[in-house]
């Protein structure tokens, strides 16, 4: 988003460079990624407070209902269950050269972070652990992970059938904010995560089956970048 705006940065791998914690730590942020400037920051992806912060005009845009995100995310999970179906059990350890996590914990942690959702809700709490959890033993393949997909998206179509499963606000290790915005950074998580998984396929030589396009993603505030 900055280079977009034409804004340099200083990009930290806190996975290669642990000691840059500190830079977080300092001002009691509580996870990455964050923008800092100064001792100003924005925590999480926020394309609004992030052009507050640098001084530049942003448009976010209209805003979706929360029944089109419901509608978007399930779109995302369909395509991320296809996508890991695709990858060979050998080649689901391979990583990006500059991020730690492989193709494989990937995937799952686009299912996980979705259901991330329905659990918040249920137990007015989003610890940050549950977006660093791995898949385990019992999901050794694409298969087994996709099944995983398969049942993350049946728990969140009842929690949609609710009445008000998208209203209030949310306890997040963020802080407090109105489920509607939950939902929304969910929907965009996920799609950006996709991209991602889109790109291991694109690097094997395996055309991805059913793949979502930019129309089907239009509207979300992800970055521009598929890996910023």
């Amino acid at each position: 988003m900055l280079s977009s705006w034409g804004i340099g940065f200083e990009g930290v791998d806190l996975e290669r460079t642990p000691e840059r914690w500190e830079d977080l730590r300092r001002l009691g942020i509580p996870s990455y990624p964050a923008t800092i400037l100064g001792n100003r920051f924005v925590h999480g992806w926020n394309p609004t407070d992030l052009a507050a912060l640098v001084g530049v005009e942003y448009d976010a845009g209209r805003r979706f209902e929360p029944e089109e995100l419901a509608q978007r995310l399930d779109r995302i999970l369909a395509a991320n269950q296809r996508a890991v179906r695709q990858i060979p059990r050998e080649r689901l350890g391979m990583k990006h050269p500059q991020r730690d996590r492989s193709v494989r914990d990937l995937a799952f942690h686009i299912f996980r972070l979705a259901l991330a959702f329905r659990d918040c809700r249920e137990q007015d709490q989003f610890p940050e652990g549950w977006l660093r959890e791995v898949p385990g033993p019992d999901l050794p393949d694409g298969e087994a992970i996709a099944g995983y997909g398969q049942s993350v998206r049946g728990r969140l179509q009842d929690w949609y059938a609710q009445p008000g499963w998208c209203e209030g606000d949310v306890h997040t290790y963020y802080g407090s904010h109105p489920a509607r915005e939950l939902m929304e950074r969910t929907t965009w998580h996920a799609a950006q995560h996709l991209r991602q998984v889109y790109w291991f396929l694109d690097e094997m030589g395996i055309p991805a089956e059913g793949r979502l396009t930019d129309a089907d993603l239009a509207g979300l505030p992800f970055p521009k970048e598929v890996w910023s």
